[in-house]
């Protein structure tokens, strides 16, 4: 009997997109407008899966991951030149500043539960360093450097399913209001001022690195797989299991945070002020569920985004063994140096997020023409397919304009 649900490569992205960044974006939600803005979140989660689809269905059917198959697909130097430099750009510059955040939001989360011992506050006396940021990232060059695909998935996998167990069981000890849950998800309303928080909603859900991270692994994965259509029936069990996972816990963020927050007054700075600010009214417990979700939130994404920018520069560049190895790591001894020192390169992720903005709907519109090219002989897009594919290019466009003029203009 065929798995209707299972975890594998789908998971990578789920970890990726699952950091820092999210959680703090579903915490800031959830605590000014509560449940109103469910429906982006609905909404970024669909839409993640209808790319990652595509990205799975290239590298299983091709072999190969989205970096090599553009390379394959664009020819016209020039246009090369562009999509090559957007990529090095968005994908290896923004992951290199981001990864200190992915360290930063891991250490919020392993401080909250152990930043109390006598070592690390003696550490952090004396050396000035935050020493989790050290720790996490030597955890995460081991976890690279020491696997191969299947063990990084396993891993993965694991800090998921952890994630998962945290951040869902901290929504239920703090007893969300479920009406207000599915009315913010199936009533789209955008709250006065709430523009930009949709943008982030979506933005943090939907990102480019995840397609070339998903396209390699999957070919990875089944590459001795000689009967594609069953490696495309386990990559779509995989879709439905994972993807929605990732807007699961994503949506108990958001959860906590409007019981925690939401019409009460309170003002948070950060996902640590709402681990912090549980303890009072739900126990010590909730406290703990929620810091352990960040520490493996942050650990994850500091894992795949490293991995993610490796997969993209091999691809485009047939960059060896040995060089895709020191790519990743540069990037996270990159993070480890921003986060260990508490530096805040605002200018380096300003610019990411530029890049990012044109970066994005230009690799969806790639993979729409790969998915439809004779790369894919008789696995080729269907016209329900482009549609949808259509419908998420042209709201990664608008997505991607409102990122550019804030970026330039507000």
């Amino acid at each position: 009997m065929r798995a209707y649900f299972r975890l594998g490569p789908a998971t990578l992205v789920t970890a990726a997109f699952i950091g820092p960044g999210t959680v703090v974006t579903a915490s800031l939600a959830g605590a000014n407008y509560g449940y109103a803005l469910l429906w982006a979140l609905l909404f970024s989660v669909i839409a993640t899966m209808i790319l990652q689809e595509m990205a799975s269905r290239l590298g299983i059917v091709t072999g190969k991951g989205l970096g090599e198959n553009l390379r394959h697909l664009v020819q016209q130097p020039l246009l090369k030149v562009l999509l090559y430099s957007l990529v090095v750009a968005a994908v290896v510059v923004g992951n290199s500043a981001y990864q200190g955040g992915n360290l930063t939001g891991a250490s919020l989360g392993a401080d909250a539960i152990w930043g109390q011992q006598s070592l690390v506050l003696s550490l952090k006396q004396h050396s000035g360093l935050n020493p989790w940021s050290l720790l996490l990232g030597v955890i995460a060059i081991v976890v690279l450097w020491r696997g191969r695909y299947q063990r990084i998935e396993r891993f993965l996998i694991g800090l998921v399913l952890l994630m998962s167990l945290a951040f869902i069981s901290t929504m239920l000890l703090t007893k969300p209001d479920l009406g207000a849950m599915f009315s913010g998800m199936l009533l789209p309303t955008i709250p006065s001022g709430a523009t930009l928080t949709v943008i982030a909603l979506i933005g943090t859900t939907v990102v480019p690195y995840s397609l070339f991270l998903h396209a390699a692994s999957s070919a990875t994965k089944w590459h001795n797989q000689p009967n594609k259509a069953q490696a495309l029936a386990e990559s779509a069990a995989d879709l439905r299991t994972a993807i929605p996972l990732g807007g699961l816990i994503t949506l108990a963020v958001l959860s906590t945070a409007a019981t925690a927050y939401f019409g009460k007054g309170l003002q948070m700075e950060n996902a640590g002020d709402l681990a912090l600010s549980l303890q009072p009214v739900f126990g010590a417990a909730a406290t703990y569920l929620m810091a352990l979700g960040l520490l493996a939130a942050g650990l994850s994404s500091a894992i795949t985004a490293p991995l993610a920018a490796a997969y993209a520069l091999r691809g485009l560049l047939q960059l060896s063994p040995q060089w895709f190895r020191l790519s990743w790591l540069l990037i996270i001894l990159v993070g480890m140096l921003v986060s260990s020192l508490g530096l805040k390169p605002l200018s380096i992720i300003w610019f990411a997020q530029v890049a990012n903005g044109i970066l994005l709907p230009i690799i969806t519109l790639c993979l729409l023409l790969a998915v439809n090219s004779s790369l894919l002989g008789t696995y080729r897009n269907s016209l329900r397919q482009n549609v949808l594919g259509a419908a998420v290019f042209a709201a990664t466009l608008l997505l991607s304009g409102r990122t550019l003029y804030l970026a330039f203009f507000s």
